[in-house]
């Protein structure tokens, strides 16, 4: 049976594959190498492993490059809408802010106007008493006036009548000749008219008065306006920020109380604005101005923060994962172990930038990292960049986010060219991507 089946097979292998003989000529001698079916089969089946196995690397790098691309181009899309974004707000919070300062400008120019207006209204009432007063002294000393006269007047009559009275006669010559009575009558007048005009002052600073409260009330409803969409804009800015420094498992009462300890010089960015009510009771527009500057105050505090904390990516170009953090299966041990940090594999001598303000620490080579560069930040965090072709920063250089540290490489204990990202809070390893998820969701 068996015999049969191997004399089928051979028959069919020297149907599809015959013998074949390839000679070997010299000078000297001739010569010639048998390939039987067996041998050319095994020649023709690795053949065909080998174009097979290169077509599916060859699409598997394809597709590699197709996703990479499409990663980096959403990545940039990203970028520009988050920074439009920022820009946008930034703006609308200035803005929001010079036409609060403005209105309260305008505000407190009102104030003093009305201010005025009280003053001159007062002082035109006090005036306006003091000439009744005097009205009424010239108003008795008129009547006095004509009582005497009428006493002349019938005085006189008895002296012409002849009556020959002693007493008359000397009570006429007692009497005043010269008494100013056209004098009072003018003065009298004089005094009506400049009450009439004083009630008339009085009326017209009423209306101009009347008129102020109303612009008041217009200043006032579009003051209201303005701070309401200055506590928008505020919300807006500072909840992203606050939730941000939360999913790093930051406390930001924490980090805002260190930031202004840093920055607690008078007069530097940090000092709150305030607005003066000159000792007397706050009101409630005063109360809102200031909230919203300290809510200005805080979103500068979260700016600094987020500057020298690692929300950033170490790698700004093509780049794709190639390992988590967590435990791992050692390829040479066959066990488990911790993996500190995060990989990016990238093409060699691949810029790699300081994701925060820092001091480097460290700049060379230690066993297992290969070349590797440490930078120490604020709030106790540290960021190790490992594995790398050369090293671009010195030990005790300060950095800036952003700054080209050093190239992409594969030195050390590595399988081939990439990153290994580490972040460290008080000397212990922490997941990067709780910081780059993080900062991904805010910017």
């Amino acid at each position: 049976m068996r015999t049969r089946l191997a004399i089928k097979f051979h028959g069919l292998l020297e149907h599809y594959f015959p013998e074949r003989r390839v000679f070997l000529k010299s000078d000297t001698d001739t010569r010639f190498i048998r390939l039987r079916p067996e041998t050319q089969l095994i020649a023709f089946s690795g053949a065909a492993l080998l174009v097979g196995w290169s077509i599916i690397a060859t699409a598997i790098l394809l597709m590699d490059s197709i996703g990479a691309g499409n990663f980096r181009e959403q990545a940039k899309r990203d970028q520009a809408t988050y920074q439009v974004r920022l820009n946008d707000l930034s703006a609308q919070r200035d803005q929001r802010a010079a036409e609060a300062l403005a209105a309260q400008e305008r505000f407190n120019a009102a104030l003093d106007q009305i201010s005025v207006m009280q003053s001159e209204l007062l002082a035109s009432e006090t005036r306006r008493h003091e000439l009744e007063t005097g009205l009424e002294v010239v108003q008795a000393t008129l009547r006095a006036t004509m009582t005497d006269r009428e006493a002349a007047r019938t005085a006189l009559a008895a002296v012409q009548e002849g009556v020959g009275d002693p007493d008359a006669a000397a009570l006429l010559a007692s009497r005043d000749p010269g008494v100013p009575v056209d004098f009072l009558a003018d003065a009298l007048a004089r005094t009506a008219a400049e009450r009439d005009q004083v009630v008339a002052d009085a009326q017209q600073a009423l209306e101009h008065a009347d008129e102020l409260a109303l612009e008041i009330a217009l200043m006032k409803e579009n003051n209201d306006q303005i701070f309401r969409q200055l506590e928008e804009a505020m919300t807006v800015s500072v909840e992203p920020l606050d939730k941000m420094f939360k999913a790093a498992g930051m406390a930001p009462e924490r980090i805002l109380n260190q930031v202004r300890r840093g920055y607690s010089g008078q007069g530097g960015p940090l000092t709150p604005l305030s607005f003066s009510s000159r000792g007397e009771e706050l009101s409630p527009d005063f109360l809102r101005a200031n909230r919203i500057l300290e809510q200005m105050d805080e979103l500068n505090l979260y700016r600094i923060a987020a500057e020298r904390a690692p929300f950033a990516l170490p790698v700004k170009q093509a780049f794709r994962f190639t390992s988590d953090y967590g435990f791992r299966r050692d390829p040479k041990t066959g066990g488990r172990r911790m993996h500190k940090g995060v990989d990016f594999a990238a093409p060699a001598g691949t810029d790699l930038h300081a994701t925060a303000d820092g001091v480097v620490t460290y700049a060379g080579w230690q066993s297992g990292y290969g070349r590797l560069i440490k930078i120490q930040h604020d709030f106790g965090i540290e960021t190790r960049y490992a594995h790398l072709s050369k090293i671009r920063v010195k030990v005790g250089q300060r950095v800036s986010r952003g700054d080209h540290i050093g190239d992409m490489g594969a030195s050390g204990r590595v399988t081939g060219v990439h990153l290994h990202y580490e972040v460290r809070v008080g000397g212990k390893a922490v997941n990067p991507m709780i910081y780059i998820k993080a900062a991904r969701d805010v910017f």
